[in-house]
């Protein structure tokens, strides 16, 4: 099963406390999986439809604890590829129905046609509520990424208002939310790694929020040793062409004129050199009668740079 799958198996098992939360959640569901048939006679029954069977065990039974009757659940094949099943939970009693999209603040003036796709701040009054809702939103058309791969989390809708309502009740929660446009859908996504495990923790879901963690841990961990070794890789790199430079001006000068034209301390440093090729200016410095530091190993080499370079100005 993929990460998301995990996650939404979990959080579809979240007791709730109370039988309000059962209608914000399925608050939540309805704009995401949710559906209105119109029967004929100004009459409808509606229906939701999952892939996930753990959230169309949830729904059936929030609807059969709330509207108890004509409530079912019909399996079916998916079109695509993988054959998976598809669950459509119906509620077929038009009354029933009528009775649920007022409970969830659906519909304006009671006018069918007419869905209210901004969330009511009746749903989300209170945190438990808030969190019961995003449940329901996100189960009902969500996704995340393993966060092996990115940090990437999403509600997916077809209504712009909706979306903008999610994005609205996630920034009453101190989560950031973007929104973006993919199609006809739109789609409120969150990429920070600490913003996603909270609202991961925020709707349930606490082995999720450990199996992120650590997974994010390990991630950075990695990215901080290849950024150490990237690191220390540049450093090598630099001081064996620096020393590759430097013997090349020290064995132009035996050469051209012979290292003992040099003054002493610079014959000293460039024989040690020669003789040490892959050695640090700290560990040259150490091999030197007395003993000097890095920056005096850095200024001899230096004016031997100069020498040699002098005399390549008189050999052309």
């Amino acid at each position: 099963m993929s990460f998301a799958t995990d996650i939404k198996d979990e959080i579809a098992r979240v007791q709730v406390g109370d039988m309000q939360e059962m209608v914000s959640e399925l608050a939540g569901f309805m704009p995401m999986c949710g559906r209105i048939h119109f029967l004929g006679n100004q009459k409808y029954c509606l229906s939701f439809t999952t892939e996930n069977a753990a959230t169309s065990r949830r729904i059936f039974s929030f609807l059969k604890a709330l509207y108890h009757d004509h409530i079912t659940v019909e399996v079916r094949k998916s079109q695509q590829l993988k054959k998976r099943n598809v669950y459509h939970i119906l509620l077929k009693d038009y009354d029933l129905s009528r009775v649920f999209l007022d409970d969830i603040k659906f519909l304006k003036n009671e006018n069918v046609f007419m869905p209210n796709y901004k969330i009511d701040p009746y749903l989300v009054r209170r945190d438990s509520l808030k969190r019961a809702f995003l449940r329901g939103a996100f189960l009902g058309s969500g996704t995340l990424s393993n966060p092996s791969k990115t940090y990437h989390m999403e509600f997916i809708t077809s209504q712009s208002l909706f979306a903008q309502s999610i994005r609205s009740l996630l920034s009453t929660v101190h989560l950031k939310a973007n929104i973006a446009k993919r199609k006809e859908e739109y789609i409120v996504y969150l990429k920070e790694a600490e913003m996603i495990s909270d609202l991961l923790s925020l709707m349930g879901s606490n082995q999720g929020v450990l199996a992120f963690e650590d997974v994010r841990v390990m991630k950075d961990m990695r990215n901080q040793v290849n950024r150490l070794v990237n690191c220390e890789t540049a450093n090598l790199s630099k001081t064996i062409n620096a020393a590759l430079g430097q013997i090349q001006d020290i064995k132009f000068i035996e050469e051209r004129i012979g290292l003992d034209k040099l003054p002493d301390s610079l014959e000293e440093i460039a024989e040690i050199r020669l003789s040490n090729p892959s050695s640090s200016l700290k560990e040259l410095g150490e091999k030197m009668h007395p003993p000097v530091g890095k920056s005096g190993v850095s200024h001899r080499l230096k004016k031997i740079q100069s020498i040699a370079n002098k005399l390549r100005g008189e050999n052309k």
